[in-house]
């Protein structure tokens, strides 16, 4: 007696729910993810207590006003331009030969850029004793 041989079905493995479910997953955890985290810098300005310094009768004053204008002793300069300010503290401090001290007073509402460029034409011009006026805080 002759058996049929039967012939063996082909296994095959279907991937195509593997990858839909692979992609769901993908598309989950890149949704659930933050990439990026949002951080704030906190500051803790300092207040200015103390002892107020009394005016020295020596002491260079560059005033600068709400809209970033120059001004040294009282007298405001034609333009805020750093080589404007540069030549007028020379002119100043010609004369004499030890370099003053040097006060900044600026507004409360003047650009934070015209008080760093103050401080960097006075660095260039070779002054060590920079303070940086300021009013005391109300109680």
């Amino acid at each position: 007696m002759k058996f049929k041989r039967q012939k063996k079905a082909n296994l095959e493995l279907n991937l195509t729910p593997m990858i839909d479910v692979v992609m769901l997953l993908l598309i989950f955890f890149m949704v659930s993810t933050t990439f990026t985290k949002e951080t704030r810098l906190t500051l803790e300005l300092p207040e200015a207590t103390g002892e107020p310094m009394g005016a020295n009768e020596n002491t260079l004053e560059i005033i600068i006003d709400p809209s970033g204008h120059f001004g040294i002793n009282g007298q405001m300069l034609v333009n805020d331009d750093a080589q404007t300010l540069k030549q007028a503290l020379t002119k100043t401090i010609a004369d004499q030969t030890q370099l003053p001290p040097l006060v900044i007073v600026a507004d409360a509402k003047s650009p934070h850029q015209s008080v760093v460029t103050a401080m960097d034409v006075a660095g260039k011009l070779g002054f060590v004793r920079i303070r940086i006026a300021s009013i005391t805080p109300q109680q």
